[in-house]
């Protein structure tokens, strides 16, 4: 068995997604402070501060997210867990392809109003395996990611759904790497030697 965990260096890889939320939160909270306070230098300062305590808490989120994420290869499969207590396994006969895995962090929605500004959570995209397996989901999740979970694909024959592992996030060249060796070692046939 190897296990593999998130490098720690990656944080700016997981603020990206939420730079335009961001920006949109910072100018919120500049136009809400002047006008409280009167003083638009003052306004600047406190959506400085609101945008500099929001960045802080999702690094909190990002330092729980790389120390509780391991992905794990075995004989059986290749399994994901994070400190959530989401959980993703697939056996090796069922990875089906290597391609292309979103993850998203956040709602996906866009907020702000139309004709003003808006913005909206992107995906992490990087590569990964994704078959036919097994998912647990902590019994409290977000109704949107609730709602993208039971609208994945299903396999008819098993009734498992479609899983993805994204081990892209791990390492962006997991395939030339130790990784790589375990899949190479399992299923030849899903990339290149």
């Amino acid at each position: 068995m190897a296990e593999f965990r998130l490098r720690a260096a990656g944080f700016p890889r997981f603020l990206l997604p939420f730079i335009a939320p961001l920006v949109l939160f910072f100018a919120v909270c500049l136009l809400l402070g002047a006008i409280l306070t009167n003083d638009t230098a003052l306004g600047v300062v406190i959506g400085a501060l609101a945008t500099g305590v929001l960045v802080a808490v999702l690094a909190g989120k990002h330092r729980r997210l790389v120390t509780g994420t391991v992905v794990r290869f075995s004989a059986d499969g290749v399994e994901l867990a994070d400190s959530h207590g989401f959980r993703v396994r697939l056996r090796w006969p069922d990875i089906t392809r290597v391609g292309v895995v979103d993850t998203q962090p956040a709602d996906p929605r866009v907020i702000g109003r139309p004709g003003a500004a808006r913005a909206r959570v992107r995906p992490l995209r990087s590569t990964g395996l994704i078959g036919w397996g097994e998912r647990t989901v902590p019994p409290r999740v977000p109704r949107w990611m609730r709602a993208r979970l039971a609208a994945v694909p299903v396999d008819p024959a098993t009734g498992r759904p479609e899983v993805a592992i994204p081990l892209g996030e791990f390492d962006p060249q997991w395939e030339r790497g130790p990784m790589g060796d375990w899949v190479r070692r399992h299923r030849a046939d899903l990339v290149g030697g």
